[in-house]
């Protein structure tokens, strides 16, 4: 089977998490340059979670999971990154064996429908049935059987999760509100100035005359930026004569916050209205002339404007918990054993 169909199914597998869990991974073994190569995979042990093996095939396929890029760079992993990609693919692997166990004593089940769905949908991944039968071959020993209960196996991995970590990670409006309240400073937008520039330099190690010239050439632009009625026209002078990079943007810098402007252009920005241009400003060797088209107080970000961000954030951090207390809680009593 090509390379390429088989980069297909692994897409498939890095963004459904059921087929993560149920596709293998069969990279080249072709050197790369300050790489290394995650090995074809041979279906040798590598755990045994409460004797269960857990096979190379699972590791490489958790690899690519955690680092898709290496899909594209047939298999190549950067050296720095091998050892901790491969011991977090192994401990996601033995997880998913707890998992999978733990919802066996349960006795969880999967509806008949939801299993010949789920099957379906794998078949329908494949251009054709020449290219499934090969995937069937060489992932699941050539056995429909093999396959459905790999199916089965994720859907119940999936059930567990649902029930143990999705339905326990659930975030309340209180909580959002709760956390906006009691970390007032990530909200806080400070004061800033939203500024227009045209600005002239001297070399960094400017002679007085130097200076002189620089200077000169600011107090020559200064009426016609003095004249400027708006944006727009401000803008256009500052792209014919600025010499600051802010002159492809029409000299507009944003919103700068108040603590890092220059003290010598805060105490002529306070002084002005928005609309207004100042006199040639001096900071360092860099003579400018700034107009003013915002000052921005202060204030808060509204709770309801960031509370669809912060359910999901914190959806993300207590998911992250409760898959960590499960993963601590099913381990306990476990025998596992990495080979």
């Amino acid at each position: 089977m090509k390379t390429q169909v088989l980069l297909g199914v692994l897409v498939l597998a890095a963004l459904d998490p059921m087929w993560a869990q149920l596709v293998s991974s069969h990279p080249s073994t072709q050197p790369v340059n300050q790489t290394t190569t995650i090995a074809q995979p041979a279906g040798k042990p590598v755990a045994r979670v409460n004797g269960t093996a857990l096979t190379d095939r699972d590791l490489a396929r958790e690899m690519y999971t955690i680092f898709p890029y290496a899909k594209q760079h047939n298999g190549a992993v950067p050296k720095e990154m091998e050892d901790g990609i491969r011991n977090g693919a192994m401990q996601m692997i033995i997880f998913e064996e707890l998992v999978y166990q733990q919802a066996l004593r349960r006795k969880l089940t999967i509806p008949p429908a939801r299993l010949q769905s789920a099957e379906k949908d794998f078949r329908g991944q494949f251009s054709s049935p020449q290219e499934y039968q090969q995937v069937l071959q060489s992932d699941f020993q050539g056995s429909e059987k093999v396959l459905r209960e790999k199916v089965l196996r994720s859907l119940l991995i999936d059930a567990l999760l649902k029930i143990e970590v999705d339905n326990k990670a659930i975030v309340s409006l209180v909580e959002e509100r709760g956390y906006y309240d009691k970390n007032p400073a990530r909200f806080h937008v400070p004061e800033a100035f939203a500024i227009q520039t045209i600005s002239f330099i001297a070399p960094e190690k400017a002679t007085p005359q130097q200076l002189v010239e620089a200077r000169k050439k600011a107090e020559n632009a200064l009426p016609q930026a003095k004249a400027a009625k708006s944006y727009e026209e401000f803008g256009l002078l500052a792209e014919k004569v600025s010499e600051d990079d802010y002159r492809v943007m029409m000299g507009d810098h944003k919103a700068i916050p108040r603590t890092q402007v220059a003290p010598q252009v805060l105490q002529a920005l306070l002084a002005m209205k928005p609309g207004d241009v100042s006199g040639v400003l001096q900071v360092a060797q860099v003579y400018t002339i700034i107009r003013l088209n915002k000052h921005i107080p202060a204030s808060k970000v509204k709770f309801e404007d960031v509370k669809a961000q912060l359910k999901t954030e914190l959806t993300k951090q207590k998911t992250n918990q409760v898959r960590a207390a499960l993963d601590k809680k099913l381990r306990q009593n476990a025998k596992i054993e990495v080979l």
